[in-house]
C-alpha cells in the first residue's frame, strides 16, 4: 500500500454528527511553506519531534531563504520544511510533497510546481489579498480562478481563526497572528494522528518566562486540532503506523547535533578536553551552539573573531594536549588553508569540520552542495596530505565525528570531516548508543626520552615515528624533558630541528604521505550493497548522496533490474579494496552534487571510466531522477566476455 493507494477504515463521529473516516497510509510527504517570519521551521521541527516519538521512520529537508530578512510576502523570503515519514525504513525526505501547506501566495507560487497533480494544497485564504497576490505576479486569486483545478485545494482562513481563538487572551493583533503556525500544527496533528502532549510541554518550557505567550500558542494549537475534528472541510484523517525498529532508545536528531555529540563522546573516550575554536558561519554554526551546552563534559568553546583565529586557537589547544576542533563551511576552509598546512607540518591532531554549502564565494549560504571535496584534498600549498571523511546521514554524523577524532589522535594528523547543509539541517531517528560500545580513543602522551644524543645522554626525539602508524610522539608542553621545536618550517627527521636539506625534505614529505596512505589498512573494506552479487552496473557515491542513491537502487530492484550501491565514508585514503571492487562491474555511475569531483579522483587513481552524473541546484538529488539515469545505463549495458573491466 502506498500513499496513493490508501485503505479506509471507519472513523468516529465528530460533534454535529459528521462521520470522520480514517485512511491508512504507509508513507506521506508534507511540505510547509510560508514567509520566513511565519515559523515554518519551528512548525516542521515540532511535527517532526512528535512523529519521531510516535515511532515512524522519517527524514526532513529544511529549506531556508538566503536573505536575512527578505521583504514580507515575496518569493525570495519563502521558507519551507519538508517531512517524509513512513511505517517502514526510508532514506530521503521525498522527491515531491503529497501535501503542500501554503501560508501565502508566495509560498504557493514557489512550491506548486513540485506538487504532483492531485496533491493536496492547504492554503491560508486570509493571506491571499490583492496586495500579496500582486507581490508575486498573480493577476487573479488562484484559490478562486480555477487555475488549481488539477489539485485538491482546501482554503482555510488560518489567520482569522487564530485571531478568533485568541481574542480573549489580551494579545494585540500582531502578536496573536504569530501563533497561526501553531494553529496549523494543531490541524496537521489532527490530520495525521500525531501526539500533542510533547508540543504542549515544549511551548510551556519555551515560553516559561512569558506565560501569556505560552498560553496563547497552546490555545492556538488546540484550536487547530479542534478545527480539524469538527470542520466539514476535512472529512478524512490519516494514519501512518509506527515503523519496525530494532529495540533501543531513540531520539530525533539533526546532523549538526549528532556531529557535536560525536565530538563530546570522542573527548570522553579519549580522556581529553575538547576545544572548539570557531567563527560562526552558515550552515555550521549550530555545532558551536550545541557544543557550548556541554561544558560539564570538559568541552570549551571559543567564538573567534575570524576563521584564521578559529583554527589557530584549535591547533594551539591540540599542542596543549586537548582534542582541537574547528568548524566552518567552504569559504572558511579557504581562509584556514595556511593554518591547515601548519597542522600538517607540526603533525598534531586536529578535526576540521566543513559543512558544505553552495559556492563559490558567498554562493548559496543556506543551500547544500558537495563541492569542497577537491579543496579538502588539495587546497593547501605544498604536499600537504590529510584524511577526508564524509558522513552519509544526519545520525551518521555522530559516528563520523568519532572516526575523525580516532584517526586524528592515532595518526597525529589534521582530519577533514565533510558534512553538508542537507545533513546538517536534516533530521532522522537515531539510536542512542551505549557508551561502552564506543571505541576506546585513549591517548598515550610522551613522558620520557625516546632516544639518545651523540654522547649517550637521553633525549626526546619529537619526530621519531611509531613503526606501525608513522605517528610522531605527542608531548604536552611543560612535561619535564619533553622540550621540542614546533612551527611551520621543515623538520629534520627524528630531531625536529629546522632543516633545509633537500634529501631530508624529500624524506619527510614522503613520510607524511605514507602516514596518510597507511590509514587505508585501518579502515573497513568498501561498503557494497549488491544483494545477489551479480549486478553489472554499480552506483558509487559519498556523503549525503547515500539516501537518494539508496532509494533509487530500491526502485530499480523493484523493477526487476540488478544494481549495486557502493558508498564511501573514507574518501582519503580510500578503502584498500576499492580498485578491485570497481573492477567487478561493467559500468560505474557516480552521482554528485558538484561537477564530478569524486569521479575525477576515481578515474585518476583506478583508471575506471566512471560515468559522472551531477547537479548543483542547492538541493539533494531526487530518487526518481537517479533511478531513471541508472536504469538507462543498465539497459544500455551489453554482456561482456568477463565480469571485470569497464565498457
Amino acid at each position: 500500500m502506498t500513499a496513493l493507494e490508501p485503505s479506509t477504515t471507519p472513523g468516529s463521529s465528530a460533534p454535529g454528527g459528521l462521520v470522520k473516516s480514517v485512511v491508512e497510509l504507509d508513507r506521506v510527504v508534507i511540505r510547509l511553506a510560508g514567509d520566513s517570519g511565519d515559523g515554518m521551521q519551528l512548525t516542521g521541527n515540532r511535527f517532526t519531534s512528535e512523529t519521531a516519538s510516535f515511532g515512524n521512520d522519517l527524514s526532513t529537508l529544511p529549506n531556508f531563504p538566503a536573505e536575512i530578512r527578505a521583504p514580507t510576502g515575496t518569493l525570495p523570503g519563502v521558507s519551507s520544511f519538508q517531512l517524509h515519514f513512513a511505517d517502514h525504513d526510508i532514506m530521503t525526505p521525498g522527491d515531491a510533497p503529497d501535501v503542500l501547506v501554503a501560508m501565502n501566495p508566495a509560498a504557493l507560487k514557489a512550491n506548486l510546481a513540485d506538487l504532483p497533480g492531485g496533491g493536496l494544497v492547504i492554503a491560508d485564504s486570509d493571506e491571499f489579498t490583492p496586495r500579496n497576490l500582486a507581490k508575486v505576479g498573480y493577476a487573479t486569486n488562484p484559490l478562486e480562478d480555477g487555475s488549481l483545478d488539477g489539485w485538491q485545494v482546501v482554503a482555510v482562513p488560518l489567520t482569522g481563526m487564530t485571531l478568533e481563538a485568541l481574542k480573549d487572551t489580551g494579545l494585540g493583533k500582531k502578536e496573536a497572528e504569530r501563533s497561526k503556525n501553531m494553529f496549523t500544527l494543531g490541524l496537521l496533528s489532527w490530520m495525521y494522528h500525531r501526539p500533542t502532549e510533547g508540543t504542549v510541554r515544549f511551548l510551556e518550557r519555551q515560553f516559561r518566562r512569558k506565560p501569556e505567550i505560552a498560553a496563547a500558542n497552546i490555545a492556538a494549537f488546540r484550536a487547530g486540532y479542534n478545527y480539524g475534528e469538527t470542520t466539514e472541510a476535512f472529512a478524512v484523517s490519516y494514519e501512518i503506523k509506527p515503523a519496525p525498529m530494532a529495540p533501543g532508545r531513540y531520539r530525533n536528531i539533526s546532523g549538526n547535533q549528532a556531529l557535536a555529540l560525536g565530538l563530546v563522546a570522542a573527548g570522553q573516550r579519549a580522556g581529553l578536553p575538547v576545544f572548539l575554536g570557531a567563527y560562526p558561519i552558515t550552515p555550521a554554526s549550530d555545532i558551536l551552539h550545541e557544543l557550548s551546552r556541554h561544558k560539564s563534559f570538559g568541552v570549551r568553546t571559543f567564538q573567534a573573531e575570524d576563521e584564521i583565529a578559529g583554527i589557530g586557537s584549535a591547533l594551539g589547544a591540540s599542542f596543549g594536549g586537548a582534542l582541537g576542533v574547528t568548524t566552518t563551511s567552504g569559504p572558511g576552509v579557504s581562509l584556514k588553508s595556511e593554518a591547515l598546512g601548519l597542522a600538517v607540518m607540526t603533525e598534531l591532531p586536529l578535526v576540521v569540520v566543513d559543512v558544505q554549502r553552495g559556492g563559490p564565494s558567498t554562493g548559496l549560504p543556506t543551500k547544500t552542495e558537495q563541492s569542497d571535496l577537491l579543496q579538502a584534498m588539495f587546497g593547501r600549498n605544498g604536499e600537504a596530505p590529510l584524511p577526508v571523511i564524509a558522513p552519509r546521514s544526519p545520525g551518521d554524523c555522530f559516528d563520523a565525528a568519532l572516526e575523525a577524532a580516532r584517526i586524528a589522535l592515532k595518526y597525529r594528523t589534521p582530519v577533514m570531516l565533510l558534512s553538508d547543509g542537507y545533513l546538517a539541517n536534516g533530521a532522522e531517528p537515531w539510536a542512542v548508543p551505549a557508551v561502552e560500545d564506543l571505541p576506546d580513543l585513549t591517548v598515550d602522551f610522551a613522558t620520557e626520552p625516546n632516544g639518545a644524543a651523540a654522547d649517550g645522554t637521553p633525549e626526546f626525539l619529537p619526530y621519531l615515528r611509531d613503526p606501525q602508524t608513522l605517528a610522531r610522539p605527542w608531548a604536552v608542553p611543560g612535561t619535564a624533558g619533553m622540550q621540542h621545536r614546533i612551527g611551520g618550517l621543515e623538520k629534520a627527521d627524528k630531531s625536529g630541528n629546522i632543516s633545509y636539506d633537500p634529501a631530508n625534505h624529500d624524506l619527510m614529505t614522503r613520510l607524511r604521505q605514507a602516514k596518510v596512505d597507511g590509514i587505508a589498512a585501518d579502515i573497513p573494506p568498501t561498503d557494497v550493497d549488491d544483494p545477489d552479487g551479480d549486478a553489472r552496473v554499480a552506483v558509487i557515491g559519498w556523503g549525503s548522496t547515500y539516501g537518494p542513491i539508496g532509494a533509487a537502487c530500491r526502485r530499480i530492484r523493484r523493477s526487476g533490474r540488478k544494481v549495486a550501491q557502493i558508498h564511501l565514508r573514507h574518501v582519503n585514503p580510500m578503502p584498500a579494496d576499492l580498485g578491485e571492487v570497481l573492477g567487478r562491474y561493467d559500468r560505474v555511475v557516480c552521482p554528485e552534487m558538484n561537477l564530478g569531483q569524486l569521479a575525477l579522483l576515481l578515474r585518476a587513481r583506478y583508471l575506471v571510466d566512471v560515468q559522472s552524473h551531477t547537479q548543483v541546484r542547492g538541493l539533494p538529488f531526487r530518487a526518481a531522477e537517479l533511478a531513471a539515469v541508472v536504469q538507462d545505463v543498465i539497459d544500455s549495458t551489453t554482456p561482456t566476455a568477463s565480469t571485470g573491466g569497464t565498457q
